[in-house]
């Protein structure tokens, strides 16, 4: 559940409000002198019945928003459930709008336990690749290259898949084409606002002379909402990916929140989708 951070801040700001509110009543304020005690007690315990009705109602205030924050967060897991065995996806459940969850599928958000986002499927390292395939060209460098590879250079299309233009191996384009139409029944508005910054570019890691790229070989995109770019390594990301991530870990494809360095743009095909498409003789 990605928007349990926002309850629990709100759970917390409830918490604020009730020692803010209450220092008052333990620390009151009374004036010297002999008789005027008497009055200001009096004065104090009637401020005190006014304060405490007003923190009635700060916290009745406070637990509905948190009752609506958890009315949000369930909409959203209801309806972005990836499709089941028989392919059918569920729908978004909710108004739509500025101020509703569709809404909002380009605000950044915090990316919640994003360690443990891809579990089941491994990351595919560069000598994975290269084990499997051999390097993508002879000569790299930190710009983008035509890949020389002749395997994969033979599966290499240029597509339009769902609502973004890619250039990456067949498998991969078809893989995809999956994702998109169960974001699309699930999700037409999500579906309409992805965007792409980029698929196939040959070349190393930026800031490394050795290691590859895994854009380098055709079976990673970076995709982003409404065309607007993710900040890199800041933990952050625009909660139209993170409803985005569910489809592709459901259909073999890991997502580049879960890296040591955040890298929320990022999918790519898992080490096993990639076993399985050798193994089904599709590379």
């Amino acid at each position: 559940m990605r928007l349990l951070p926002a309850i629990l801040l709100s759970v917390s700001v409830l918490i604020a409000a009730l020692i803010v509110v209450s220092i008052p009543l333990f620390f009151p304020a009374h004036s010297g002198g002999g008789g005027s005690v008497d009055n200001q007690a009096r004065i104090d315990i009637e401020l005190m019945h006014g304060d405490l009705d007003n923190l009635t109602e700060a916290v009745n205030q406070l637990r509905d928003q948190v009752d609506a924050l958890e009315d949000r967060v369930n909409k959203i897991e209801v309806g972005t459930t990836p499709p089941d065995a028989s392919g059918q996806a569920l729908q978004i459940v909710g108004p739509s709008g500025p101020g509703s969850i569709t809404g909002n599928y380009a605000q950044v958000v915090l990316v919640a336990d994003r360690r443990n986002l891809n579990k089941g499927l491994t990351v595919p390292t560069p000598s994975f690749m290269i084990e499997k395939f051999g390097p993508p060209r002879d000569d790299l460098s930190d710009t983008c290259q035509p890949m020389t590879n002749p395997r994969l250079s033979a599966l290499l299309e240029d597509a339009t898949v769902g609502p973004v233009k890619v250039k990456m191996l067949k498998p991969a384009i078809e893989s995809l084409q999956t994702v998109f139409n169960n974001i699309q029944r699930a999700d037409p508005e999500l579906y309409a606002r992805i965007n792409t910054s980029g698929s196939l570019c040959v070349r190393y890691i930026r800031g490394s002379t050795t290691s590859v790229s895994n854009h380098s070989f055709g079976t990673a995109v970076d995709l982003n909402i409404d065309g607007v770019l993710d900040t890199l390594g800041d933990g952050r990301t625009q909660l139209g990916l993170t409803i985005m991530s569910d489809f592709f870990n459901s259909e073999g494809w890991v997502w580049g929140a879960a890296y040591g360095r955040e890298d929320s743009m990022h999918f790519e095909v898992s080490e096993e989708k990639i076993n399985e498409w050798i193994a089904a003789g599709k590379i």
